[in-house]
């Protein structure tokens, strides 16, 4: 950020870094081991007499000093140099802050430089004593180089308590220095062996050959015996974070890993291997592909020390687009434009967001990423993004995936690097969903008599809208399923809900006679219940027409689990079709009463706003296949599960079989998130600091969608999803709390970032379990009065399922909803797809929309008028709303 970008989007300076730091580091460490393996074969040709041996000795020192010296110096300017230009912040706090250690690492290569051009150049004309001696000196100058450039590196992975303290010597005898100096020694003596199998396999001799390669085999299975151990104490030497990030929370991490621990017997049985006499052309190949072999394990070595960093390039300290730590809440307040220097765009407006997105780019994604490039290309990575898909990313990125940095910069900062990765790198343009003209389907309001008819009939679906998804060749999210509940009343002066001697029948209105669309949803029910479901039978094993049955806990006859989809026959999309509910004497079979209810269902679930692909039927609703994959894709990627490739073998998936789910009795898997705190407690972080639009965006209730689920009296009165449940984070937070109550480790990671709105802290919400502990409708109706203004039902919730709206009775046994409609249908409520299919019982008995007995009009049950409240306080009050005027 204070420093001009370097840019080559097309390679990437992380790449050039690697290339060039990873042939430097190999050579550097075969410096230090290769100067006791010059030292301890000479002594051995003085041991054994062997003249062989000592002219072998003389011809690897060349070969040495023209590779350490030459090329290891080239390569080690090389470092130098691409380091200053793609990380100048991080080498500027390493030279000002270790200025003394290098200038002591600059004493030890110039005594290395110096050692090693007198051991070479005296060989055999200075006596042996004094020989070896300059052979220790130079082993011992290089070993003390690999002392001091080791605390350095590895304060970049453990600095200590050196980012409060500023010490030199708590960030150089930093938590990793030791088992970092133990392994990289262990290293060094190990490439020591290699290299020296490079330089034997070309001697002439045969005798020699043998002899040598064995000799050098062992310099390669004595380290890889005992770098375990150190591995092991390097690992658990780091933090708890960045052991996790190399053991599997960062999917890029794990192939190097499973290389890295793989190549150690690879290593050893080949060092056994190379010692068997055989041809010398095959001898020969061996150690050429061992010197290659030992590039690859240096180089997934540094790969996982570095990715260990993540996100930063000197951990806790400086992020790896060089912004420091400390510097992130003054550009989040003030902006990242206003605070680089770098930079010509210093506000944002209309007419320069692309191009202040660009300049926020290059800082911010540049540093790690290309653009159409060989490493971390950019371009594949947000294809699948929508404008608002992308912005959402980069307000979550670094949250629950934290190997990258998190954004830096204000909302419409994040909003002008959304946009140029969106409408400029990828040539987007910008799209609205368009407001949708909805079809107004006719509604036949059931005949009524007030004056002959004996039965009142009420029916409803328990639910404002059962969210499902199509994607059956890949998964479910939840299965089709919806719940009639039905009471009937015997009218008169004092009206009883009829509990025996009669028939309840439901049966759906022509054209969604059998489930349709895309949506198999028998064949996840074996995964989830143990049991096949027929065709045309739902998880309880009710079609879409049947008998009722009746719940004595409530009073109540219900069809429970309908396969209800939102496709008729003809595959016109209608997420409101009708039911007629009847009631018949169960001795005569005489119709008693008749009345009809919706049972919403919708597919409009928004996941390919951030998932990719299409609806599945354009421009209406439905998982395509290409959402679905990425789904599972991303699901895979953040929590190691392998349920891509389970589905593409034919296995379907069903969230519920894993997450625990009340409203389908799901058990879930022990220690396992339930499904709606897991779900909100994921894209709570990538949807911060928004209003209802957060809902909106995954659940059909956008007002301008083809859904529009939110479409009850509340709606009307300018209520959104906030009113009773809190912003996303709120909501979040509620189930995660409770989740962690239950000691579930994945809550935590989710709550890690969130911060709620409506209240000063975390603790101060109340957890709660999803479908039991729901807001109580009393927390603004209080004494079932109008609520006062403001008024919130967030973080009051009821106590068990007999509080809940939606099994709550009155004093009388009639259920609240059997009255008043149900969840975001409350009465008067205005369908989009016809103005009384949610109020066709107000309209069939009272005609008006309103609650049933509203205004006085106890008539409906009583036929007589009432003077006092018998079903609960206040339900004498006149009722008057601008929704319905």
């Amino acid at each position: 950020m204070n420093y001009p970008v370097w840019w080559i989007p097309s390679v990437g300076g992380g790449l050039l870094i690697a290339i060039i730091s990873i042939v430097h580091v190999y050579v550097a460490h075969f410096a230090v081991g290769g100067g006791l393996f010059l030292v301890i074969t000479e002594m051995k040709a003085y041991r054994e007499d062997s003249k062989d041996i000592l002219a072998y000795t003389k011809r690897h020192t060349r070969f040495f000093l023209l590779l350490t010296m030459v090329f290891g110096s080239i390569t080690g300017v090389g470092i130098w140099f691409i380091i200053s230009l793609v990380h100048p912040s991080a080498t500027s706090v390493l030279i000002h802050s270790f200025v003394f250690g290098w200038a002591t690492e600059w004493v030890f290569f110039v005594g290395e430089i110096v050692a090693l051009f007198v051991y070479f150049y005296t060989f055999g004309r200075m006596d042996r004593r004094n020989h070896l001696l300059i052979g220790w000196f130079y082993f011992i100058f290089a070993w003390l180089s690999l002392f001091v450039i080791n605390g350095i590196v590895a304060f970049m992975l453990t600095p200590g308590a050196w980012p409060v303290s500023g010490n030199f010597w708590e960030g150089f005898f930093n938590p990793t220095f030791l088992p970092s100096l133990f392994f990289r020694t262990l290293l060094a003596f190990m490439f020591a062996g290699i290299f020296g199998l490079l330089t034997s396999s070309f001697l002439k001799d045969r005798a020699l050959r043998e002899t040598m390669m064995r000799y050098c085999a062992r310099w390669l299975l004595g380290p890889v015996i005992l770098m375990p151990v150190f591995s092991y104490w390097y690992l658990n030497s780091i933090t708890d974070s960045s052991k996790s990030m190399i053991l599997g929370r960062s999917p890029e991490i794990i192939p190097f890993f499973t290389f890295f621990i793989w190549m150690m017997p690879v290593l050893f049985l080949g060092g056994l291997i190379i010692s068997i006499r055989m041809p010398s052309v095959i001898k020969r190949s061996f150690a050429v592909v061992f010197v290659f072999m030992g590039l690859l394990y240096m180089g997934s070595f540094e790969w996982i020390r570095e990715a260990a960093r993540r996100p930063y390039v000197i951990y806790g300290y400086m992020y790896s687009n060089s912004v420091l730590k400390s510097e992130i809440d003054d550009i989040n307040r003030e902006g990242l434009l206003r605070k680089a220097k770098w930079v010509k765009n210093r506000d944002l407006t209309d007419s320069n967001t692309r191009d202040a997105g660009r300049e926020i780019f290059n800082i911010q994604c540049l540093p790690c990423h290309t653009v159409g490039g060989l490493m971390n290309d950019i371009l594949p990575i947000t294809d699948k993004f929508t404008l608002f898909g992308m912005d959402s990313m980069l307000n979550g990125i670094g949250t629950i995936n934290d190997y990258m940095p998190p954004f830096m910069g204000t909302t419409n900062e994040r909003k002008a690097l959304a946009s140029y990765i969106v409408n400029e790198l990828h040539k987007k343009a910008e799209e609205k969903e368009p407001i949708m003209k909805l079809p107004q389907l006719p509604t036949i309001i059931p005949s009524f008599d007030d004056e002959k008819d004996e039965y009142v009939l009420l029916a409803w679906n328990d639910l404002g809208m059962h969210c499902i998804t199509d994607s059956d060749k890949y998964f479910s999210i939840l299965p089709p399923g919806n719940t009639i509940y039905a009471q009937l009343i015997r009218r008169g002066e004092l009206p009883e809900v009829v509990l025996e001697g009669v028939d309840l029948s439901y049966k759906v209105e022509p054209g969604f006679e059998r489930p349709s669309g895309h949506v198999p949803f028998w064949k996840f029910a074996e995964s989830l219940f143990g049991r096949a479901i027929q065709p045309d039978t739902g998880l309880a094993g009710k079609g879409m027409s049947g008998s009722m049955n009746f719940r004595e806990a409530h009073s109540v006859f219900t069809a429970e689990l309908i396969p209800v989809v939102p496709y008729g026959a003809d595959g016109s999309y209608n997420p409101y079709p009708l039911f007629t509910i009847e009631a018949q004497d169960k001795n005569t079979g005489k119709l008693l009463a008749k009345t009809r209810c919706v049972a919403p269902a919708s597919t409009q679930l928004g996941c390919k706003t951030c998932h990719g692909g299409s609806w599945r039927i354009k421009g209406v609703a439905g998982l395509s296949n290409e959402t679905a994959m990425d789904i599972l894709s991303v699901h895979d990627r953040m929590s190691t599960t392998n349920l891509l490739e389970s589905a593409v073998r034919g296995k379907l998936m069903l969230c519920q079989t894993c997450h625990a789910d009340p409203a389908i009795n799901a058990e879930g898997k022990p220690g396992v998130l339930n499904f709606s705190a897991a779900m909100h407690g994921l894209h709570a972080n990538y949807l911060t600091g928004r209003g209802d639009e957060a809902c909106n965006s995954c659940h059909p209730s956008h007002p301008n969608g083809r859904s529009r689920c939110f479409r009850g009296v509340h709606a009307g009165m300018g209520l959104t999803c906030i009113s009773c449940h809190g912003t996303l984070e709120d909501h979040a937070l509620s189930l995660l709390l409770k989740e962690q109550e239950a000691g579930k480790p994945g809550a935590e990671r989710l709550m890690r970032h969130l911060k709620p709105r409506l209240v000063d802290r975390k603790e101060d919400i109340k957890p709660r379990t999803p479908w039991m502990n729901e807001p109580d409708c009393l927390n603004c109706h209080v004494d079932f009065e109008a609520p006062e203004k403001g008024a919130s039902g967030f973080n009051q919730w009821t106590k068990g399922p007999e509080d809940l709206y939606r099994l709550r009775a009155d004093e009388a046994g009639i259920l609240c909803q059997g009255c008043h409609g149900n969840t975001h249908a409350v009465y008067p409520a205005q369908n989009p797809y016809g103005k009384d299919r949610d109020v066709i019982q107000p309209m069939q008995y009272q005609k008006n929309p309103y609650p049933i007995g509203a205004n006085k009009n106890c008539r409906v049950c009583h036929t007589v008028d009432m003077e006092d409240e018998m079903h609960h306080p206040n339900s004498l009050r006149m009722v008057r709303n601008r929704f319905v005027e």
